[in-house]
């Protein structure tokens, strides 16, 4: 995985637009989907964005019965193979970060792909607080 999701908390402004941009762009005939991301508010204009973090040794990757989950080879995002899944939502509980969803209304989980190595998210994000950019090299200094 050469490139990540980067999130500068300091630079979030809480507007939201990261998670209307991920909710239409996984939306189906014109009406959004559940986002893959949300801001927590803390404050009128201060926000937290909070996604999948594509963990190195996933739980929800471990509990899958199926191995509908599996790390995408060009992007590292960890995807969702929905003709594999079984909907037993064991992803949704095993996630230590709640960050993996059950969308009522597609009847499926929803995570994070970051979009097939373009997200949204960043794209739209008015004040540079989610940017998608190379991962710093291991062992290099944040």
């Amino acid at each position: 995985m050469d490139r990540m999701l980067h999130v500068h908390v300091r630079r979030c402004l809480g507007c939201g637009k990261c998670e209307l941009a991920c909710a239409f762009g996984h939306g189906d005939s014109g009406a959004p989907g559940v986002p893959r991301i949300q801001v927590l508010r803390r404050g009128p204009e201060a926000g937290t964005p909070v996604t999948c973090l594509q963990c190195h040794d996933a739980a929800c990757v471990a509990v899958c019965p199926t191995g509908a989950l599996a790390r995408h080879p060009g992007t590292g995002a960890i995807t969702l193979q929905d003709e594999r899944c079984v909907h037993c939502r064991a992803c949704v509980l095993a996630c230590p970060f709640g960050n993996m969803v059950w969308d009522p209304a597609a009847a499926r989980v929803a995570k994070c792909d970051l979009c097939g190595g373009a997200p949204r998210c960043a794209a739209f994000c008015p004040n540079g607080a989610l940017v998608y950019a190379r991962a710093p090299a291991a062992g290099a200094a944040p």
